[in-house]
């Protein structure tokens, strides 16, 4: 039987080139997003220009309905950089207060449901080990202790895959041009959103955004370090 895929697609870089990969692999991929009060919400309408350019591309796989899916309840949970107009900065426990607590957690059992209702058996989030701000709910080890969970909660094997846990961002940026070339990585550049800020007033070589926040940073840096290494050779 075919394996049918479940993408979470918040809008951004890392998502929206986990969308790529699972279109390449699956024959069938579903997207699904979430509102949940984050100050950068613009991501969300990056989300249907994002899904329209990938649609025009020739994949093997086929794409889907989109889902969005209200969890507010985090932003009333307080506390975040991400949710409140706060200064992003280090927390006492040494995490950045732009961790939001149980998100990708939630996310993902809100992800398994659904698809025990559409019938898919496979879920793919971008979260990364190697190249992110030290969250705990994006480490391997806690994705793979949630996938034996989910898959006995709803009692059918669900896979949760992560195929950027062990990219930095240049490397990301790599993966996206493997998977679609050019164009892709010009649609992911243009029509994704990365900044904690939600600024989308100036273009920069790697996209939109304030060009200052650890989010921009990230991408800026792999951005450079991609198009130095490999960017000739691939115009």
């Amino acid at each position: 039987m075919s394996r049918r895929a479940l993408v979470l697609l918040s809008g951004g870089q890392d998502s929206a080139t986990c969308l790529a990969w699972a279109l390449a692999r699956y024959p069938y991929v579903e997207t699904l997003g979430f509102d949940y009060g984050q100050r950068h919400r613009v991501e969300l309408d990056c989300r249907a220009r994002l899904r329209e350019g990938m649609r025009a591309m020739p994949w093997p796989g086929q794409l889907g309905d989109d889902h969005l899916l209200n969890v507010d309840v985090l932003a009333q949970l307080g506390g975040s950089a991400m949710t409140e107009d706060v200064a992003i900065a280090l927390q006492a426990d040494g995490l950045p207060n732009t961790f939001v607590p149980g998100r990708n957690l939630l996310f993902f059992t809100l992800a398994a449901a659904l698809a025990y209702r559409r019938g898919l058996d496979v879920l793919v989030g971008g979260m990364s080990q190697t190249d992110y701000s030290g969250y705990p709910d994006c480490r391997d080890n806690t994705l793979k202790a949630l996938q034996v969970a989910l898959s006995l909660g709803i009692d059918r094997p669900l896979t949760l895959e992560t195929p950027l846990m062990w990219l930095d961002k240049a490397a990301t940026w790599a993966l996206a041009h493997e998977l679609g070339g050019s164009a892709l990585v010009e649609l992911v550049r243009r029509d994704s959103h990365t900044c904690y800020l939600g600024q989308r007033e100036r273009l920069h070589p790697w996209g939109y955004g304030c060009g200052a926040c650890p989010a921009c940073e990230l991408r800026a840096r792999g951005w450079a370090q991609w198009t130095e290494k490999n960017r000739p050779a691939c115009a």
